[in-house]
């Protein structure tokens, strides 16, 4: 019972809604020349940009002021230190009053994949292409990350994130609904996602990136975990890359109670291992299959010792009986060519 109680004042300090947000369109969006002779954090939003971010900003709002919102709702930013995000996150701002926002924390942690400070634009088409071969996640850019450096501080990320919820930082009422936005970029996006759901590598490469000023909203379901299901369809979750079997984790989470196990979506154990026995007894008879053609293996290597071991014998009779190195080869050559 204590448990449960507990598990409850948990959910109720924890944010309904925690948004993703990618940048609107850059002017390196627009012509990738732009990183030739500007660094990548100041390159700026085109006025498509500063529209589109304007459009999500009143879209963020209807969502989060909708039906069945608190009456008191909140809002809390987390934004890119760079010039893009910046200036999204002051254009979705417009659409908020005053009293709605809790507070602006600008994160280095949650900024772009550093891709080199200055890109030539023909080594980086080569660079990109050699990317796709390597793998998106593991390969590095000459003087910049890989997406794996990406993943570990958005993990260090995450224990900030946590400390702000538990120890109750942004000084929020539970009573009202609470909505994280992070105002970030693409790959970042898609590298939290990762994390926080658990996707492996490979359910990660697949991922297509989120459009300019797109958006994913993790809601908290009815028993406390969080889902992108909640919000969005099995459509959309399709033509963002996830799996089938990714999809039917974030429906189950759209209802599971916090800390529950989710073992009717076996994709963490198939990614890993070829075959798992459905019970014991198959894992038995498995064994004794694998015991039976590990016995034959050794009697074959038993069989190939006792060969090895007699051509030994026979080279040292056969040279201790001709001498010459020549003739002896010879000879063994002849008395194994008429076997």
């Amino acid at each position: 019972m204590q448990r449960k109680e507990k598990r409850e004042d948990m959910v109720a300090t924890l944010p309904k809604r925690i948004i993703l947000m990618r940048h609107g369109e850059s002017q390196g969006n627009l012509d990738t020349a732009a990183y030739t002779t500007t660094p990548d954090h100041s390159i700026q939003l085109t006025a498509q940009g500063i529209a589109q971010a304007r459009h999500a900003g009143e879209e963020l709002r209807r969502v989060i002021g909708g039906e069945g919102c608190s009456p008191d709702w909140r809002v809390q930013f987390y934004v890119s230190p760079y010039a893009r995000t910046r200036s999204t996150l002051r254009e979705v701002g417009r659409c908020f009053s005053k009293k709605r926002l809790i507070g602006v924390r600008e994160e280095s942690r949650i900024r772009e994949q550093d891709f080199g400070n200055f890109q030539v634009e023909e080594r980086m088409k080569a660079v990109k292409e050699t990317r796709e071969r390597f793998g998106r996640f593991f390969y590095r850019f000459p003087e910049g990350e890989s997406a794996a450096d990406v993943f570990d501080r958005i993990s260090s990320f995450f224990e900030s994130l946590w400390r702000d919820i538990e120890m109750n930082r942004l000084r929020h009422d539970p009573s009202n609904d609470l909505n994280f936005i992070i105002v970030s970029h693409g790959l970042t996006s898609r590298i939290f996602l990762m994390k926080w759901f658990k996707w492996t590598v490979d359910q990660f490469e697949p991922l297509n990136n989120f459009g300019n000023c797109e958006f994913r909203i993790m809601q908290l379901g009815t028993g406390g975990e969080y889902s992108l299901a909640v919000h969005h369809t099995e459509q959309e979750m399709l033509e963002w890359g996830l799996s089938p079997e990714m999809i039917a984790d974030q429906k189950w989470r759209a209802t599971a109670c916090r800390g529950d196990w989710n073992d009717k979506c076996p994709w963490y154990l198939d990614a890993f291992f070829d075959h798992l026995p459905d019970s014991d007894d198959d894992a038995v008879e498995n064994e004794g299959e694998t015991n039976s053609l590990s016995e034959k293996r050794f009697q074959q290597n038993e069989e190939w010792k006792i060969k090895d071991n007699r051509i030994d014998q026979l080279e040292y009779d056969f040279s201790n009986f001709y001498g010459d190195e020549k003739n002896c080869k010879l000879a063994f050559k002849m008395e194994f060519s008429n076997k």
